[in-house]
């Protein structure tokens, strides 16, 4: 009975030490200075605490890393190696320049990444490595001006993209193509002037696609066809004049709303037929049809479309009426000369034949 207590005694101190010195589950009991380290929580609170590098001297069982407002200029490769368990990491109000490829290959259980209003003007070709499992990726306030097709390459599992304020221009064809299961992205405030096709190819699960406060001007047809679930399409404070019935029509969900004021619309009859079938389709919603005003021409300038949209086909009909009166007139008056020479052609035929006869 002594033997089998010693036994169950040293086989206790053996766990212990195991889980002392090899055990994975344990909090770091130090915590860096300038941080509030929450072992129950699993939290790390290192805000404002005017870091300029990232601090080394935490659990790997670390899933909540707040680092926001500090002055980090670069996030190496290799720094959040040991955070591999880290599932929200807030990085925001910063000074960084420069993410290394690779800097996040190891935060395979990440879902929010937060690296808002930093001076990051690109993303590598490896920004995205290791974060297949992130959920919502915000990089809204930086200097961002393009886009290329493999910054976003591996987030598979995406929902969630904020790019707004920034300075992209440019965004390389598919440059989302790997986001099936994206559901917001927010570009608004940007610099975007055209939209090509196949910039949201394979954007089958997007519902809220935000473009408003940018410059777009021109639209391909076919470029808001794959957004097969799209809700909300915000194209206000834009620079649109006209748009095609066909670019809004290709959206093929069952309730898609649509907002279009503050753009530069040249008020026509073309426009007016566009607005008016865009109406008469019931999947398809202006939330802001009443708000949306003329640029051009001079003459209906700040005026509402909803208020001039009777007129704005008045003078094509008076045309196409007068065309169509001086067309009648002709004819009438062809006819009336074809009778009139008929008659002349008779009667002096009638005349040689009387002479004839005599």
């Amino acid at each position: 009975h002594k033997g089998y207590n010693k036994g169950k005694m040293r086989a206790f101190y053996i766990w212990f030490l195991f889980h002392l010195w090899f055990g994975s589950s344990t909090f770091v009991p130090q915590c860096e200075k300038g941080c509030d380290c929450q072992e129950v929580l699993k939290c790390v609170n290192c805000s404002k605490a005017a870091f300029t590098y990232i601090p080394g001297n935490l659990s790997s069982d670390t899933e909540h890393f707040d680092l926001s407002w500090n002055n980090l200029t670069v996030i190496p490769v290799g720094a959040l190696s040991f955070l591999w368990r880290l599932k929200v990491l807030l990085i925001n109000d910063n000074d960084i320049r420069v993410i290394e490829d690779g800097a996040f290959s190891c935060l395979e259980n990440l879902r929010r990444l937060d690296l808002s209003r930093n001076k990051i003007s690109s993303l590598g070709n490896g920004f995205s490595i290791g974060l297949q499992s992130l959920g919502e990726l915000l990089l809204s306030e930086n200097q961002l001006r393009a886009l290329n097709s493999e910054s976003f390459q591996h987030l598979d599992n995406l929902q969630k993209l904020n790019l707004s304020c920034n300075n992209i221009s440019y965004i390389e064809i598919r440059a989302f193509r790997h986001m099936t299961y994206l559901r917001q992205l927010h570009l608004n405030e940007n610099r975007l002037a055209t939209l090509n096709n196949n910039i949201f190819s394979m954007l089958k699960s997007l519902e809220v696609l935000n473009l408003e406060g940018n410059q777009i001007n021109n639209t391909d047809l076919d470029v808001f066809m794959p957004l097969s679930s799209l809700t909300l399409l915000n194209l206000v404070q834009n620079q649109l004049q006209s748009i095609k019935f066909k670019t809004f029509v290709s959206i093929h969900n069952y309730e898609t709303h649509i907002l279009l004021a503050g753009n530069h619309w040249h008020c026509d009859c073309d426009l007016q037929r566009v607005f008016r079938k865009l109406q008469n389709t019931q999947r398809l919603i202006l939330d802001d049809y009443e708000y949306l005003t003329c640029k051009e021409p001079h003459e209906l300038e700040g005026h509402k479309i909803v208020d001039v949209e009777n007129e704005l086909c008045f003078g094509e009909t008076v045309t196409v009426l007068i065309i169509t009166f001086t067309v009648i007139v002709t004819v009438v008056a062809a006819i009336v000369m074809a009778e009139r020479n008929r008659k002349k052609r008779t009667g002096k035929h009638w005349s040689e034949e009387s002479d004839m006869t005599y």
